[in-house]
Protein backbone atom coordinates (compact mmCIF):
# COMPACT_ATOMS: atom_id res chain seq x y z
CA UNK A 1 0.00 0.00 0.00
CA UNK A 2 0.87 3.82 -0.77
CA UNK A 3 2.12 5.70 2.18
CA UNK A 4 0.46 9.11 1.50
CA UNK A 5 2.62 12.62 1.42
CA UNK A 6 1.41 15.70 2.37
CA UNK A 7 4.00 18.50 0.88
CA UNK A 8 3.57 22.34 1.90
CA UNK A 9 4.29 24.41 -1.02
CA UNK A 10 4.89 28.27 0.67
CA UNK A 11 5.07 29.86 -2.62
CA UNK A 12 6.24 33.79 -2.04
CA UNK A 13 5.50 33.96 1.61
CA UNK A 14 7.31 33.83 5.03
CA UNK A 15 9.42 36.22 7.56
CA UNK A 16 12.00 34.34 9.85
CA UNK A 17 10.04 35.35 12.75
CA UNK A 18 6.93 33.80 11.51
CA UNK A 19 8.13 30.76 10.02
CA UNK A 20 9.70 29.84 13.11
CA UNK A 21 6.45 29.68 14.81
CA UNK A 22 4.92 27.77 12.12
CA UNK A 23 7.35 25.47 11.67
CA UNK A 24 7.67 24.68 15.55
CA UNK A 25 3.81 24.49 15.32
CA UNK A 26 3.78 22.09 12.54
CA UNK A 27 6.50 19.68 14.52
CA UNK A 28 4.38 19.71 17.42
CA UNK A 29 1.42 18.45 15.63
CA UNK A 30 3.00 15.58 13.48
CA UNK A 31 5.73 14.83 15.98
CA UNK A 32 3.56 11.36 16.95
CA UNK A 33 1.89 11.03 13.65
CA UNK A 34 3.85 8.46 11.79
CA UNK A 35 1.30 6.73 9.18
CA UNK A 36 2.57 9.53 7.06
CA UNK A 37 5.12 11.39 5.05
CA UNK A 38 5.25 15.30 5.44
CA UNK A 39 7.57 18.22 3.87
CA UNK A 40 7.67 22.22 3.64
CA UNK A 41 8.82 23.43 0.62
CA UNK A 42 9.94 27.01 1.08
CA UNK A 43 11.34 29.85 -0.23
CA UNK A 44 15.08 29.52 -0.85
CA UNK A 45 16.44 32.39 1.45
CA UNK A 46 14.86 30.03 4.50
CA UNK A 47 15.96 27.06 3.56
CA UNK A 48 18.49 27.39 6.30
CA UNK A 49 16.37 28.31 8.60
CA UNK A 50 14.60 25.41 7.72
CA UNK A 51 17.35 22.71 8.31
CA UNK A 52 18.20 23.74 11.48
CA UNK A 53 14.68 23.56 12.87
CA UNK A 54 13.54 20.65 11.20
CA UNK A 55 16.73 17.92 10.98
CA UNK A 56 16.29 15.12 12.84
CA UNK A 57 12.41 15.53 12.79
CA UNK A 58 9.68 13.60 10.72
CA UNK A 59 9.03 16.58 8.61
CA UNK A 60 11.58 17.11 5.98
CA UNK A 61 11.67 20.58 3.85
CA UNK A 62 12.59 21.54 -0.01
CA UNK A 63 12.70 23.73 -2.55
CA UNK A 64 9.72 25.60 -4.64
CA UNK A 65 12.18 25.30 -8.23
CA UNK A 66 15.94 24.98 -9.24
CA UNK A 67 17.94 25.70 -12.63
CA UNK A 68 18.87 22.77 -14.66
CA UNK A 69 22.61 24.15 -14.67
CA UNK A 70 25.17 22.44 -11.90
CA UNK A 71 26.96 26.15 -11.91
CA UNK A 72 27.61 28.98 -14.37
CA UNK A 73 26.96 32.03 -15.03
CA UNK A 74 23.57 32.37 -14.75
CA UNK A 75 22.87 35.34 -12.47
CA UNK A 76 19.64 34.95 -9.83
CA UNK A 77 19.50 30.72 -10.56
CA UNK A 78 20.48 28.47 -8.00
CA UNK A 79 21.66 25.30 -8.48
CA UNK A 80 20.76 21.64 -7.12
CA UNK A 81 24.27 21.13 -5.59
CA UNK A 82 23.10 24.39 -3.33
CA UNK A 83 19.60 22.66 -2.57
CA UNK A 84 21.40 19.61 -1.16
CA UNK A 85 24.03 21.77 1.01
CA UNK A 86 21.15 23.20 2.59
CA UNK A 87 19.59 18.82 2.94
CA UNK A 88 16.87 19.48 0.69
CA UNK A 89 15.27 16.32 -0.35
CA UNK A 90 12.42 17.47 -2.60
CA UNK A 91 11.93 20.57 -4.66
CA UNK A 92 8.80 21.34 -7.18
CA UNK A 93 9.23 20.92 -10.51
CA UNK A 94 6.88 22.67 -12.92
CA UNK A 95 4.24 23.99 -10.93
CA UNK A 96 1.50 25.96 -12.77
CA UNK A 97 2.48 28.85 -12.34
CA UNK A 98 6.36 28.55 -13.24
CA UNK A 99 5.29 26.99 -16.47
CA UNK A 100 2.58 30.02 -16.86
CA UNK A 101 4.48 32.78 -15.29
CA UNK A 102 7.81 32.10 -15.72
CA UNK A 103 7.24 30.35 -19.68
CA UNK A 104 8.80 27.40 -18.41
CA UNK A 105 7.99 25.33 -21.46
CA UNK A 106 8.27 20.84 -21.34
CA UNK A 107 11.57 21.25 -22.23
CA UNK A 108 13.10 23.26 -19.61
CA UNK A 109 10.72 21.64 -16.85
CA UNK A 110 11.98 18.54 -18.14
CA UNK A 111 15.66 19.16 -17.78
CA UNK A 112 15.42 20.68 -14.44
CA UNK A 113 13.46 17.06 -13.45
CA UNK A 114 16.68 15.24 -14.03
CA UNK A 115 19.10 17.61 -12.67
CA UNK A 116 17.10 17.21 -9.45
CA UNK A 117 17.50 13.34 -9.92
CA UNK A 118 20.78 13.96 -10.60
CA UNK A 119 21.95 16.05 -7.33
CA UNK A 120 19.61 13.14 -5.26
CA UNK A 121 16.76 14.77 -4.56
CA UNK A 122 13.05 13.84 -5.40
CA UNK A 123 11.41 16.35 -7.97
CA UNK A 124 7.43 16.87 -7.30
CA UNK A 125 6.36 16.65 -11.18
CA UNK A 126 3.20 19.07 -11.51
CA UNK A 127 1.43 18.79 -14.29
CA UNK A 128 -2.52 20.06 -14.81
CA UNK A 129 -4.48 21.76 -16.99
CA UNK A 130 -6.61 25.64 -16.64
CA UNK A 131 -10.22 26.03 -16.84
CA UNK A 132 -10.32 26.69 -20.70
CA UNK A 133 -8.74 23.71 -21.56
CA UNK A 134 -11.06 21.15 -19.06
CA UNK A 135 -13.72 22.94 -20.85
CA UNK A 136 -13.10 21.98 -24.19
CA UNK A 137 -12.71 18.23 -22.93
CA UNK A 138 -8.86 18.19 -23.48
CA UNK A 139 -7.81 17.43 -19.92
CA UNK A 140 -5.91 14.33 -20.61
CA UNK A 141 -4.13 15.42 -23.61
CA UNK A 142 -2.88 18.18 -21.69
CA UNK A 143 -1.65 16.10 -18.63
CA UNK A 144 -0.43 12.86 -21.10
CA UNK A 145 1.54 15.91 -23.23
CA UNK A 146 3.34 16.68 -20.09
CA UNK A 147 3.91 13.22 -18.94
CA UNK A 148 5.09 11.84 -21.77
CA UNK A 149 7.20 14.86 -22.43
CA UNK A 150 9.47 14.14 -19.59
CA UNK A 151 8.78 10.51 -19.92
CA UNK A 152 10.03 10.56 -23.19
CA UNK A 153 13.52 12.60 -22.06
CA UNK A 154 13.78 10.93 -18.39
CA UNK A 155 12.43 7.64 -19.12
CA UNK A 156 10.04 5.60 -16.90
CA UNK A 157 12.53 4.62 -14.53
CA UNK A 158 13.36 7.87 -13.22
CA UNK A 159 9.38 7.94 -12.11
CA UNK A 160 10.87 5.18 -9.21
CA UNK A 161 12.35 7.83 -7.53
CA UNK A 162 10.03 10.83 -7.98
CA UNK A 163 6.48 12.17 -7.13
CA UNK A 164 3.42 13.64 -9.16
CA UNK A 165 1.39 16.40 -8.33
CA UNK A 166 -1.89 16.82 -10.22
CA UNK A 167 -3.11 20.42 -10.06
CA UNK A 168 -5.63 21.63 -11.96
CA UNK A 169 -5.04 25.03 -12.58
CA UNK A 170 -8.57 26.23 -12.38
CA UNK A 171 -8.26 25.55 -8.71
CA UNK A 172 -5.25 26.98 -7.36
CA UNK A 173 -6.01 30.16 -5.32
CA UNK A 174 -8.98 30.00 -6.71
CA UNK A 175 -11.35 28.63 -3.49
CA UNK A 176 -12.43 25.79 -6.38
CA UNK A 177 -11.80 22.38 -6.33
CA UNK A 178 -11.96 19.49 -8.25
CA UNK A 179 -14.67 17.15 -6.55
CA UNK A 180 -12.82 13.65 -5.17
CA UNK A 181 -14.26 11.99 -8.64
CA UNK A 182 -12.61 14.49 -10.93
CA UNK A 183 -9.43 14.33 -9.03
CA UNK A 184 -8.89 10.64 -9.40
CA UNK A 185 -10.37 10.18 -12.46
CA UNK A 186 -7.22 12.13 -13.23
CA UNK A 187 -4.92 10.46 -11.21
CA UNK A 188 -6.32 7.19 -12.42
CA UNK A 189 -5.60 8.28 -15.57
CA UNK A 190 -1.93 9.20 -15.12
CA UNK A 191 -1.84 6.10 -13.46
CA UNK A 192 -2.70 4.32 -16.35
CA UNK A 193 -0.17 6.05 -18.66
CA UNK A 194 2.67 5.39 -16.78
CA UNK A 195 1.60 1.70 -16.16
CA UNK A 196 1.58 1.57 -20.42
CA UNK A 197 5.59 1.74 -19.38
CA UNK A 198 6.03 -0.28 -16.38
CA UNK A 199 3.18 -1.62 -14.31
CA UNK A 200 4.97 -2.00 -11.14
CA UNK A 201 5.94 1.73 -11.19
CA UNK A 202 2.71 2.91 -11.73
CA UNK A 203 1.36 1.15 -8.80
CA UNK A 204 4.11 2.35 -6.34
CA UNK A 205 3.62 5.76 -7.52
CA UNK A 206 2.89 8.63 -5.20
CA UNK A 207 0.71 10.62 -7.15
CA UNK A 208 -0.52 14.24 -5.22
CA UNK A 209 -3.35 16.31 -5.56
CA UNK A 210 -2.86 20.38 -5.20
CA UNK A 211 -5.85 21.95 -6.04
CA UNK A 212 -7.16 23.91 -2.90
CA UNK A 213 -6.51 21.29 -0.46
CA UNK A 214 -8.13 22.59 2.43
CA UNK A 215 -8.76 20.95 6.59
CA UNK A 216 -12.64 20.11 5.18
CA UNK A 217 -11.70 18.25 1.73
CA UNK A 218 -8.14 16.48 2.28
CA UNK A 219 -10.04 13.38 4.27
CA UNK A 220 -12.20 13.03 1.31
CA UNK A 221 -9.67 13.34 -1.31
CA UNK A 222 -7.38 11.18 -0.04
CA UNK A 223 -9.65 8.39 0.51
CA UNK A 224 -9.80 8.03 -3.29
CA UNK A 225 -7.79 5.27 -4.34
CA UNK A 226 -5.53 6.76 -6.42
CA UNK A 227 -4.48 10.17 -4.34
CA UNK A 228 -1.63 9.38 -2.27
CA UNK A 229 -1.70 13.10 -0.23
CA UNK A 230 -1.96 16.33 -1.41
CA UNK A 231 0.74 19.58 -2.46
CA UNK A 232 -0.72 21.96 -0.15
CA UNK A 233 -0.68 25.87 -1.09
CA UNK A 234 -2.33 28.55 1.59
CA UNK A 235 -3.10 26.09 3.95
CA UNK A 236 0.43 25.33 4.40
CA UNK A 237 1.12 28.53 5.83
CA UNK A 238 -1.64 28.35 9.40
CA UNK A 239 0.06 25.36 11.26
CA UNK A 240 -3.74 24.54 12.73
CA UNK A 241 -4.89 23.91 9.02
CA UNK A 242 -1.37 21.97 7.61
CA UNK A 243 -1.72 20.02 10.84
CA UNK A 244 -5.39 18.52 9.69
CA UNK A 245 -4.61 17.90 6.67
CA UNK A 246 -1.64 15.92 8.16
CA UNK A 247 -3.90 13.99 10.17
CA UNK A 248 -5.89 13.27 6.98
CA UNK A 249 -3.26 11.26 5.77
CA UNK A 250 -2.89 9.67 8.49
CA UNK A 251 -6.52 8.10 8.48
CA UNK A 252 -7.04 7.50 5.56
Amino acid sequence: MRRKLVVGNWKMYGRLASNRVLLEGILTGVRELHGADYAVCVPYPYLAQAQSLLQGSNVAWGAQNVNQHEEGAFTGAVAPGMLTDFGCSYVIIGHSERRGLFHESNEIVDAKFIATLKAGMKPVFCVGETLAERESGITEQVVATQLKSVLSYAGVQALSNAVIAYEPVWAIGTGRTATPDQAQAVHAYIRGCVAQHDSQIAQSLCILYGGSVKANNAAELFAMPDIDGGLIGGASLVADDFLAICRAGVRT
